[in-house]
């Protein structure tokens, strides 16, 4: 989500003379649940695809405009054994956590867009009490008004309230309560329910810390990457907000310098990313026809140049501004009209990527830039095409006290990387990511996300507030329980499974399962001309 958005400027600047001649008008992402009096309701993400790219079908949906309301709605459910999960209005989990599970009897959705009615703010105790349902830009500017600020917010404002306490959404801060906006919770909704994914309950209301309102100032650093290993944690502790984005193939590391300043400095930026305003429909077209090109080509010429360039294009610009202007952005959200849109908007065919999010203990991050830098010198030119996506985002989130949270100070690391459209369409250097993600997961503990902790700290807690596993789904069962799905052919090409035999790869276009190149425990679909491991392939490894 936060990636590749430095293309759309460049490709701004390309289509000008066509864009200026257009009226131009945006769209705002279309509503997550449609119903059909005859067939049901379907729910979607904002992308239009979930990761195992079935539809989510359920026979009803229920839209509560109160607490009451919602509260009956889960009563009802309750007595009848329905199957419930909650959706937000704007729907952004990638993962299919939210569709109920169809396989024993009825199901529902509950959606919590219209419970957004309240936002009470406690001036004298520095708190805000908000509905569930309210979005992160609603409440943001309502603090603000009262001359107040929220201190942790994620850098997508595209959330609901519930929405990003269930899911753990944060910034990126080691200070004070850090980044995370679950531990800016007062009132004690359990541990479990801070980062409880919908698996325990449905949030009606939270209530938030704020702090007196203030300005930062961001001002960012690109240098060589030598030293990533060796300061990220410096970094961290240096700057309130600060972060790391990290453009392996360049070997170049920018770094965020970002911290608070006095309310009375001069200053009143907003930071509105590229690539979370409304774009050209136009544009979003050709940077997706532009991918598949060179998706296709299987060239790392032309991704390297494009990275070059992308980087280039990137400005030393120091910003002060107020805390609600500078924390967060998604204006493509609020506008309406047909000619722009979020670029990722499944309706225009524009952006379609995978996102990896891996959590690693502080202690075990520089282990694993130290893998990823060996697999990198390998053949740096495999690493353009991460960095047109701008490359490995790299922030920071304090020890938590959540049952699902972190158990100590934690690195996150985001990136971005092309999907194709069809499911059975490998992808240029899939091998590389693949080893990147099992580097992360498998040999350095990272979290993959926030619901894929071990089972031991939640499933009591979830047979306790949900006994008649009423908020369960496929995805959370699997996930929490280890009930794996079949390992069908081509299963590792979307990552639903890591391969172990040719057939999870794509034996017939030349992809088949093979070790890593420094990892050796990885399997990873790779092309070959054959399924024995090339001899080049063999002469390149590094053992470690």
């Amino acid at each position: 989500m936060h990636s590749f958005w430095w293309l759309l400027g460049v490709l701004h600047h390309v289509i000008w003379v066509a864009t200026m001649l257009l009226t131009v008008q945006a769209m705002p992402p279309p509503p997550p649940i449609r119903c059909d009096a005859s067939t049901g309701c379907s729910l979607s993400n904002s992308y239009g695809v979930w990761g195992d790219r079935k539809d989510c079908h359920v026979p009803s949906a229920a839209h509560p405009q109160t607490e009451e309301d919602l509260r009956l709605a889960v009563a009802f459910a309750s007595k009848n054994k329905v199957k419930i999960k909650v959706v937000s209005k704007f729907s952004h989990t990638i993962p299919k956590l939210a569709c109920p599970d169809m396989s024993f009897g009825d199901a529902m959705l509950i959606s919590t867009a219209n419970v957004n009615s309240t936002i009470e703010i406690d001036v004298a105790n520095l708190a805000v009490t908000v509905d569930a349902g309210v979005g992160l830009r609603q409440l943001i500017d309502k603090v603000e008004e009262a001359g107040l600020s929220l201190v942790a917010a994620p850098y997508w404002e595209g959330v609901s309230v519930g929405g990003l306490i269930s899911t753990g959404a944060h910034g990126s801060s080691w200070w004070g309560r850090g980044g995370a906006v679950h531990d800016h919770v007062i009132d004690e909704i359990f541990k479990a329910a801070k980062v409880s994914l919908g698996l325990l309950g449905i949030i009606s209301k939270v209530k938030l810390r704020l702090e007196a309102a203030f300005k930062r100032s961001i001002t960012y650093n690109f240098t060589d990457d030598a030293q990533i290993e060796d300061i990220y944690m410096e970094h961290a502790k240096k700057y309130e907000f600060g972060d790391v984005t990290w453009y392996p193939s360049k070997h170049t590391a920018a770094y965020r310098y970002d911290n608070r300043v006095p309310f009375t400095a001069a200053g009143d930026g907003t930071y509105d990313f590229i690539g979370f305003q409304s774009n050209s429909v136009v544009v979003a077209k050709i940077i997706r026809a532009t991918e598949k090109t060179l998706d296709n080509g299987r060239s790392s010429v032309f991704q390297c140049t494009l990275a070059s360039t992308f980087l280039g294009a990137k400005k030393l610009v120091a910003n002060v501004g107020h805390q609600g202007k500078m924390q967060t952005s998604g204006s493509c959200l609020y506008s309406t009209g047909t000619d722009n849109s979020c670029a990722w908007d499944p309706r225009i065919n524009g952006l379609f990527f995978y996102e990896t999010t891996a959590i690693f203990q502080a202690s075990t991050f520089a282990d694993f830039i130290k893998g990823v830098k060996k697999l990198r010198d390998l053949k740096p030119k495999n690493f353009c095409g991460v960095d047109i996506y701008n490359g490995f985002l790299i922030r920071f989130i304090r020890v938590s006290d959540a049952y699902l949270g972190q158990q100590e100070n934690s690195v996150v690391v985001d990136f971005n990387y092309y999907r194709a459209a069809d499911a059975w369409t490998p992808r240029f250097n899939e091998d590389v990511w693949e080893e990147v993600e099992q580097l992360a997961f498998s040999k350095h503990g990272a979290k993959p996300h926030w619901a894929k902790n071990r089972n031991a700290a939640f499933l009591g807690v979830k047979r306790l507030l949900d006994p008649q596993n009423i908020l369960s789904s496929e995805w959370s069962d699997e996930i929490l329980f280890g009930k794996a799905g079949a390992r069908a052919d081509g299963c590792a090409l979307e990552g639903l499974c890591i391969c172990s035999e040719d057939r999870h790869c794509s034996p017939v276009k030349g992809y088949f399962c093979q070790p890593g190149l420094i990892y050796r425990e990885a399997r990873v679909c790779r092309y070959s001309s054959s399924s024995v491991e090339s001899e080049s392939d063999k002469t390149n490894l590094i053992f470690d």
